[in-house]
């Protein structure tokens, strides 16, 4: 047993999310899908155009697109037009860290988002938010134990506005029932057992309204049976500074939102995958779910060789990715982990210097406009 001291979340004290200072306001500044977007650069004119007639092909021959993206796309008032391409059939998953998950579902919380990380910080502050840690804690405790993954729990707790919790004789009968053939549901019933005692929660329906819920990517993933997946790191988020944090029901959220992704990188011959403005998490996940893939198609004689991906940031490349190759390790192109890795992930790999803002109303707009 490790007897290396560990820091007591219960000692903090947490203040109301509602005390909070936010930088963003999402009925404010949420993108239309009317808005105009600023014109792109006459390369990531072509990219899109291209990119948009993949995406039509893809779709209409049952091929998945997938859009992965960073927290930026939710901060910057995106939720409009990602909802439109999941409501108009364009996308097939949605996918996003842990802070994506976050700002979305404060916006349907309390339609305000973004704090200011350096002035809460130097207060002790930034990040500890009642309201915050709590819901989405325990949401994915109880979205675990249903069965659900991480985007999906906290989904299905926007749009149904609140959470069931079961009492704990339900839990307790669980665990005993299903310890020998199904551990892992025993464990995640032992889990929300665990949460109920220590924070005592009422059984029945706890209600958590969300008025901007019409803002929420997530609850119209749910609502639309669409995966919405998250791929969250130990650490990195807000909600980690909450007592209720529980690791064992991120880790089995996340682990099931990640082999559903990989599932549909599985069939992504013939398909598009979109990475916008995620400089980690999207080339990380999905190297490890086409290594997957290509191990199983190669069993049975096939390849994934026919699949389109468009890598979308704010930093410029001089470097032609499409016609070089790979830059060598002394030209400063080949530090850009997201170009570097996409390049080597076989099909077709294009680079476009956009504003996500732009790139992804352009899109939609060229999508529905060729409808």
């Amino acid at each position: 047993m490790s007897m290396h001291p560990q820091f007591d979340r219960f000692r903090i004290q947490t203040q109301s999310l509602h005390t909070r200072t936010n930088k963003i306001e999402i009925v404010r500044d949420a993108i239309s899908e009317q808005a105009r977007p600023r014109p792109l650069s006459e390369v990531a004119t072509a990219t899109l155009t291209e990119c948009a007639t993949r995406i039509r092909v893809a779709r209409g021959a049952g091929h998945p697109v997938m859009l992965a993206f960073g927290a930026h796309t939710i901060k910057n008032g995106l939720s409009p037009v990602l909802i439109k391409l999941m409501e108009q059939g364009w996308v097939t998953l949605l996918a996003t860290n842990g802070a994506g998950i976050i700002h979305d579902w404060e916006f349907a919380f309390q339609g305000a988002s973004s704090e200011d990380v350096r002035a809460n910080v130097d207060k002790g502050q930034f990040g500890i938010w009642e309201e915050t840690g709590f819901n989405l804690n325990l949401a994915l405790i109880v979205g675990v134990y249903e069965g659900l993954g991480y985007g999906e729990a906290v989904g299905k707790m926007i749009a149904r506005e609140g959470l069931d919790i079961p009492t704990s004789d339900q839990l307790l009968a669980t665990a005993s029932d299903q310890a020998k053939q199904d551990p892992d549901t025993a464990a995640a019933a032992l889990d929300l057992f665990s949460a109920i005692q220590r924070f005592h929660l009422k059984p029945g329906f706890l209600s958590i309204p969300h008025p901007y819920k019409r803002y929420s990517a997530q609850a119209a993933a749910f609502e639309l049976n669409l995966p919405f997946t998250a791929h969250p790191m130990f650490g990195h988020d807000i909600i980690y500074t909450h007592p209720l944090n529980h690791g064992a029901a991120i880790g089995r959220a996340a682990l099931r939102d990640f082999l559903t992704y990989a599932q549909q990188v599985h069939q992504l011959e013939g398909g598009v995958y979109l990475s916008v403005g995620s400089a980690v998490m999207s080339p990380m996940v999905f190297e490890k779910s086409l290594s997957m893939s290509q191990n199983l198609e190669l069993q049975e004689g096939r390849k994934i060789t026919n699949h389109y991906i468009v890598v979308v940031d704010l930093a410029e490349s001089s470097w032609d990715w499409k016609s070089q190759g790979e830059p060598p390790t002394d030209n400063p192109a080949y530090y850009l982990r997201y170009c570097k890795t996409f390049s080597r992930m076989g099909g077709a790999m294009r680079y476009v210097s956009a504003d996500n803002r732009d790139f992804l109303l352009a899109l939609l707009q060229k999508l529905q406009s060729t409808s």
